[in-house]
């Protein structure tokens, strides 16, 4: 599917975003086609026995054209705060191209995944060593806390929001802040959605509320109320949560956030160097030079310190949560995890 809609947008010329102003060539459109194909051929192959020249080709095709497509990946939070504020649709292809590419990147990387199971000679399904077949029940394990580590860990991550997240609120207060005023922001943002105005009247900015929501969802992810439904969800108090309820979200925000955070730290301080080319000021806000730059880098502190901060957690609950074949007595060596609790499920 990717391939066919790729190369049609290629074929008729269709306008498809790179960046918020350019757009992919033709050129790169039939490339990307090419490599998916690649990746579709080196897929099918995972599952019959090759030699070894054949296996590290596999190898070589998942661990580049994977990369490839996750950075197409990378707008999914935008688009989606964009809809969520209900300020409308920049581009249908480009969140085509953006959806088209997330999903690729997730089948990848769990064939990836599988593959490297069955080349370690372990269980592909559940990634233990075990008799029999790949059939047998499913264990889960009981809910659990992540370790100390994690949690100081992805609450030091999410530290890199407040700079950020300070400039937004004290904007929506009636506040002036990075040569930035209060009255030029609210005028910048007056075309936004009713929801983003309301918001902005009570002082809170979408964008810092969407960061909670993302901050939300990182404390499910470390805490036992994020693999059972606590007392306050109602009839679904005490359910067990489904493991890719919040580890889908998780995986697929985290990986866009983090890649934009990087580049924007990375960015900032080459351009206020003179190293490359600096951003276009925005003239309606009255932003300056170096006010801009500073926001690029709270922005980027804020992205990457919350995108980090979800894989950290969703790798913790991936392994807390990870369920087993019934038959499986080897834990897997590589996560150094210790076996929980399990019961039936």
């Amino acid at each position: 599917m990717y391939t066919v809609v790729e190369a049609t947008w290629a074929v008729t010329g269709t306008t498809v975003p790179f960046t918020l102003h350019t757009a992919h060539s033709p050129l790169a459109q039939l490339i990307l086609a090419g490599l998916a194909v690649a990746a579709g051929v080196a897929c099918r192959a995972t599952v019959r026995p090759l030699g070894r020249p054949a296996r590290t080709a596999v190898r070589g095709v998942l661990f580049l054209t994977t990369p490839v497509f996750a950075t197409g990946s990378t707008a999914l939070p935008a688009y989606f705060v964009t809809l969520a504020a209900g300020s409308g649709l920049e581009s249908a292809t480009g969140l085509a191209h953006v959806l088209l590419s997330t999903a690729l990147t997730a089948v990848l990387v769990l064939v990836a995944l599988s593959y490297r199971r069955r080349l370690a000679g372990v269980c592909p399904r559940c990634g233990r060593k075990h008799a029999g077949g790949h059939d047998a029940p499913l264990v889960r394990p009981g809910a659990t806390t992540a370790s100390r580590r994690t949690r100081r860990l992805a609450y030091l991550l999410m530290c890199g929001m407040l700079p950020w997240a300070g400039a937004k609120t004290i904007w929506t207060l009636g506040g002036d802040a990075l040569g930035i005023t209060a009255a030029k922001w609210k005028e910048s943002n007056s075309g936004g959605s009713e929801v983003a105005q309301g918001l902005a009247g009570a002082g809170v900015d979408f964008t810092v509320l969407a960061a909670g929501l993302g901050f939300f969802l990182l404390t499910g992810l470390m805490y036992p109320w994020g693999q059972v439904f606590p007392r306050w969800t109602l009839f679904l108090s005490g359910r067990r949560v489904p493991r890719l309820l919040p580890l889908i979200p998780a995986w697929l925000t985290a990986l866009g956030l983090s890649v934009y955070g990087v580049f924007l730290v990375i960015y900032a301080p080459l351009a206020a160097l003179g190293v490359i080319p600096p951003p276009r000021l925005d003239t309606d806000l009255g932003a300056t030079l170096s006010g801009t730059l500073w926001l690029a880098a709270f922005g980027g502190t804020a992205f990457g310190g919350l995108g980090f901060a979800l894989l950290v957690a969703a790798r913790s609950y991936s392994a807390r949560t990870r369920p087993v074949c019934a038959t499986a007595t080897t834990p897997e060596p590589s996560l150094g995890v210790a076996p929980a609790a399990v019961r039936g499920g």
